[in-house]
């Protein structure tokens, strides 16, 4: 017994080595350096000080997390939209039409993210497909300009991230044990009250993951934001970017990045928290 435990704590070990070094380390250098104070000329003055949290309920600041927040809950609330119905069907499947489905839903993960939002630039511009398609049938007289627009970007998230919710339904239904829903229809349950009754309960977990992997990112990627936007709405991660190459001010940043790290963390708990009330409600 002993050789055993001995021999499981040599193989965890350099997973705790990793984790401390490379995880834990860089967190606890943000947090502490949140609290340290920007030299004048260059680098960090470690002296305590909580003006780098007070700076962020400036005006400038504060609705910089407005937007972002705005923008994330925007492109979410699509994805859901888009994306449950998408991996509740695809769930519903046969074999072979589920690894299709799989396949398109991976194919954009083969080509870099920056060549593919590069390639909604030649769709959304005034000469683009998009303009082309809608002049040709007669639904416009003169172009749309939408790249460089609020649309844009949320066209870029959705498209970005839509896959992540996809996923996260789908793996959720494809657990479904979908007699449950037969029974409730020889019960006489409509379709309607039978999906909202059993199977919209049973993929919350997979719904409330998606929110979690489609929310959280889109407070953060700026350079879409960038691309699709042309710097006309910056985002939180922008803002950091910003501080810590044009401005140097890394304790600020460092700031931002802990209230971001906070708000993933309460968004996770949440989730916790609700995904454990459905377990106990459906063993009740």
């Amino acid at each position: 017994m002993r050789r055993r435990r001995s021999g499981s704590v040599w193989m965890i070990l350099p997973l705790y080595i990793f984790t401390l070094i490379f995880v834990a380390g860089p967190l606890i250098y943000m947090v502490a350096l949140s609290f340290a104070t920007a030299n004048e000329v260059h680098g960090v003055d470690w002296i305590f000080t909580l003006d780098n949290y007070k700076k962020i309920l400036e005006p400038v600041y504060l609705d910089t997390f407005v937007q972002s927040f705005q923008l994330a809950l925007t492109s979410t609330a699509i994805n859901c939209l888009v994306g449950y119905p998408f991996g509740y069907f695809m769930a519903k499947m046969s074999e072979s039409g589920k690894k299709k489905a799989m396949l398109f839903l991976m194919l954009p993960f083969w080509v870099n993210s920056l060549i593919r939002l590069y390639g909604w630039i030649i769709i959304l511009q005034k000469k683009g497909l998009l303009n082309y398609l809608l002049q040709s049938l007669g639904i416009i007289d003169k172009p749309l300009s939408i790249l460089y627009s609020y649309p844009a970007i949320v066209v870029g998230m959705v498209y970005a991230l839509l896959p992540f919710m996809i996923l996260s339904v789908y793996s959720s239904a494809e657990k479904l044990d979908w007699s449950l829903i037969e029974a409730a229809r020889d019960l006489g349950a409509s379709r309607t009250k039978a999906f909202w009754t059993i199977s919209f309960r049973l993929t919350v977990p997979g719904l409330l993951s998606g929110i979690i992997l489609t929310f959280i990112p889109s407070m953060g990627l700026f350079f879409i934001a960038d691309i699709l936007g042309g710097n006309k709405i910056v985002l939180v991660g922008s803002l950091i970017q910003e501080q810590m190459t044009r401005v140097g001010n890394w304790p600020f940043a460092a700031a931002m990045a802990v209230v971001m790290m906070v708000l993933t963390t309460i968004m996770i708990a949440l989730y916790r928290k609700i995904t454990n009330v459905k377990e106990l409600e459906g063993i009740g």
